[in-house]
């Protein structure tokens, strides 16, 4: 294949990458005009957020081992067509049990093609250094994804209906799979993981009960039904992974941990997912709801995040061919955790230069992903690149959701504890208003259109606080995750020399 064509089929699969992620974020922007025109109760609206994580990190394991087998091109490809019909079939949609089929059936699609687009650039990309560079443009574009996904959002809902959140998938696929069959070729394992339906069920068991588990865990606290379903997945995933070690070829080569560069670099993945993920939420919630700003400007307020990932995953590589791949690694985490700790030691009340800062940082920090895609893809043979794909993005999903659920939750308690019940009582609101003010930001503001500016105020200072102690927690996390992996990346390792 020449050099332009193959450079031309890492665009397309950058594109594929660049819808997929977009999707994960697109949907926060949407859900008040969906909740308006389709009145959802909460366990509905929880639902449409959920379920597309909840189908796509149960599927990667499955969607990963027939692509090896089946052939990856022909598995990105169905992708790219079921993502299209469900972004299609919003058109049919008139209620809220519409929408979460609509949600399930892009996480149906998404599990396709997220660890297929990895694999393929792989298995596109067979010198090392030019594999590097490509998995720095990869990198980046995951990391345009989460920022363009609430600035395309919000420019979109200002102009048309929410479905239109869905329909701007439609054109994007459709090009897609014409240049896949054109410029992509098949690839698939010389020795494709052994065909186990019991592994395949006891994966999609694990998975979707461990991202339900923590996202329940992070909405309602410890309860039963949380610690019920962290069993369910413990007990699942552990009979999954003897399953797989007990034979040859498995549907997931879960072996490739015994190498501490690989495992170096999934940590990676994994925590970067966690601070990226978090720093969008939070100050997405922050811009619209304590500066008042629209979904567009505030989409526009998160750019300096995806400026700076777009900057550094290019130059990763490049820095790590000259200080090596060790530095990179744990200094992206340490950069990242410094951008989260910005937001806690900056003065009240918080300006939006000091949150841009921020932003840089973490950006800046995301750009270590491409060096550790190229750590976790170089360390797999060829035969196992769905395996190395399929944990790489679990890794991003897991992390994704950790972050919402864990740092989310921190922020929700720290808001909850500036605004007691018996304060607001004493302010003159019942009990049913006071759930609603401490409940969220958002509720707090619609009950201040009655009962005064003053609790407005109050609310959107707690909020401002839960934010700096969010960022302390997630500036200690990726500190104590850069020291990790430090101490797991041999310290010759080098992501230019892989298989």
């Amino acid at each position: 294949m020449s050099s332009s064509k193959r450079w031309a089929g890492l665009a397309v699969l950058c594109a594929s990458l660049l819808v997929v992620v977009m999707d994960m974020t697109i949907l926060s922007l949407a859900l008040p005009a969906i909740a308006a025109d389709l009145r959802p109760g909460a366990v509905e609206q929880l639902w449409m957020v959920d379920v597309y994580a909840l189908v796509l990190a149960g599927l990667l394991v499955t969607a990963s081992a027939l692509g090896d087998r089946w052939g990856r091109r022909r598995m990105l490809v169905a992708g790219f067509a079921t993502f299209g019909a469900a972004s299609v079939a919003v058109l049919l949609v008139d209620s809220p049990e519409g929408v979460i089929a609509v949600r399930a059936l892009l996480g149906v699609g998404g599990a396709m093609i997220m660890p297929s687009t990895l694999s393929m650039v792989r298995a596109l990309f067979t010198d090392p250094r030019q594999r590097a560079t490509a998995l720095g443009w990869w990198g980046a574009t995951a990391a345009v994804g989460a920022a363009l996904g609430p600035i395309i959002g919000g420019a979109l809902l200002e102009a048309f209906s929410w479905h239109s959140a869905f329909l701007v998938n439609v054109p994007v696929m459709a090009v897609a799979m014409v240049a896949a069959l054109l410029l992509l070729p098949e690839s698939r394992s010389d020795r494709p993981g052994t065909l186990d339906p019991l592994a395949t069920v006891l994966s999609v068991v694990g998975m979707v009960a461990l991202v339900y588990a923590v996202k329940h865990t992070g909405e309602h606290g410890v309860d039963a039904e949380g610690v019920g379903t962290a069993v369910v997945a413990v007990a699942a995933l552990v009979l999954f992974v003897r399953r797989c070690l007990a034979q040859p070829d498995p549907v997931l080569e879960v072996r490739l941990f015994r190498s501490r560069a690989f495992t170096a670099g999934t940590v990676t993945a994994l925590c970067t997912s966690i601070a990226s993920i978090a720093a969008l939420l939070l100050l997405s919630q922050w811009l619209q709801l304590v500066r008042g700003w629209s979904p567009l400007e505030s989409g526009l307020a998160l750019l300096p995040m995806a400026v700076a990932g777009v900057v550094c995953s290019p130059l990763a590589p490049a820095l790590a061919e000259r200080i090596g791949a060790r530095p990179v690694l744990a200094g992206g985490l340490a950069v990242g955790g410094l951008g989260f700790l910005l937001v806690f030691l900056l003065p009240e009340p918080l300006s939006y230069v000091g949150v841009a800062a921020s932003l840089v940082l973490v950006g800046a920090g995301s750009g270590s992903l491409a060096v550790a895609s190229a750590a976790i893809m170089s360390g797999a043979p060829e035969s196992k690149a769905g395996s190395a794909a399929a944990i790489e993005e679990s890794s991003y999903e897991i992390g994704g959701v950790l972050g919402v659920a864990v740092l989310g939750s921190l922020a929700a308690a720290v808001y909850r504890a500036d605004l007691p019940a018996r304060d607001l009582a004493a302010a003159g609101l019942d009990a049913e208003a006071s759930g609603v003010v401490r409940d969220s930001l958002g509720g707090a503001l619609e009950v201040a259109d009655v009962a005064g500016p003053g609790l407005a105020a109050q609310a959107t200072e707690a909020f401002t606080h839960s934010l700096a102690w969010a960022g302390l927690a997630g500036g200690l996390v990726m500190l104590a995750a850069a020291a990790l992996v430090w101490w797991l990346a041999p310290r010759d390792l080098d992501v230019s020399a892989g298989h």
